[in-house]
């Protein structure tokens, strides 16, 4: 029988991506709720988010991490803040902290509290999180760090979102493209949602191999982030994890940017839309509509048995 060998014991490194989204419309609402039972804000979904990333790199000195913050218009790197060398960032934690943990922590509160607060003179705020462009910058910083290492090594990445907000399917395409770049990279992506059900997310964790989890109880969200999303691959072969869900893999026609049951797709862009046109509005080609066929009617020659007319010769 096969042994699994954990990859923090094999020698290979490890990086963890986390994305948080911030958005402040949806925030805002949950904080007016607050005084509900069963809800969380995002002060307590940072500290569950923070025992997490420590529990992460205390398993392995050879596990690297990465937290995103996902707005509703841009995308800002928490964690590292020095992206040249992470370690240059690392501080003594003066309570006793080991310097990792208190250079996370502290860095991590430091620019969402700057990020959060920058936005407060913007004109509009959108519902929906940008994302698919937080899922770009992921596999960007994760490309970054593969190029650095020397031939023979290996980098294990996965991306872990922690979504709040509804689904756009305005970034249907852009995220779907991602996500075949992440399964190309060999990049995991897990899900971890707050509210509602995420059907784009549930099909990037199919796709890539993933774990997709809605949290039952917003109480317990860092008892399911240790249970669920902290073992790594080789770990959760051997585990009992709640089960895979019914993937939700409706697509979104690019007319109206709705999801569809039943569209017409472009034979060229392989575009998907919601109702016939004769022009795709993607690539500009023109159909030829197939006439249809057309039928001779044939002439019912009538015999002298069936009673129609005869000739006699005199």
């Amino acid at each position: 029988m096969a042994k699994i060998i954990p990859a923090c014991i094999s020698g290979e490194e490890n990086l963890l991506v986390v994305i948080i989204d911030c958005n402040p419309v949806w925030w805002g609402r949950r904080q007016q709720q607050a005084a509900e039972p069963a809800q969380i804000v995002l002060s307590h979904c940072l500290d569950a988010i923070q025992v997490f990333v420590n529990s992460y790199l205390m398993l392995s000195h050879k596990n690297r991490v990465a937290v995103i913050a996902s707005h509703t218009s841009k995308t800002h790197f928490l964690y590292p803040k020095n992206m040249a060398d992470p370690r240059l960032d690392q501080r003594r934690g003066e309570d006793g902290r080991y310097e990792q943990f208190a250079t996370v922590d502290d860095t991590v509160v430091e620019e969402i509290k700057q990020f959060m607060t920058s936005d407060t003179t913007s004109r509009e705020l959108k519902t929906d999180t940008l994302l698919a462009g937080s899922l770009a910058v992921a596999l960007c910083y994760v490309h970054r760090l593969e190029k650095e290492y020397q031939a023979g090594q290996q980098l294990n990445s996965r991306v872990l979102v922690i979504k709040a907000a509804e689904d756009s399917p305005s970034q249907y395409m852009n995220l779907m493209n991602v996500i075949f770049t992440a399964q190309k990279q060999n990049v995991v992506i897990d899900a971890c949602i707050l509210d509602k059900e995420s059907g784009l997310l549930q099909q990037a964790s199919d796709i890539t191999g993933g774990i997709y989890l809605k949290i039952p109880q917003m109480s317990g969200l860092l008892q399911y982030l240790l249970w669920v999303f902290l073992p790594d691959l080789t770990m959760r072969e051997v585990m009992a994890l709640p089960p895979k869900v019914q993937v939700d893999y409706r697509a979104a026609c690019f007319c109206h940017r709705t999801l569809i049951d039943i569209g017409y797709v472009c034979s060229v862009c392989l575009s998907i839309f919601c109702s016939f046109s004769p022009i795709c509005s993607t690539c500009e080609t023109a159909f030829k509509l197939a006439k249809p066929p057309m039928f001779k009617s044939k002439k019912k020659k009538r015999s002298l048995q069936n009673g129609g007319p005869s000739t006699s010769l005199l």
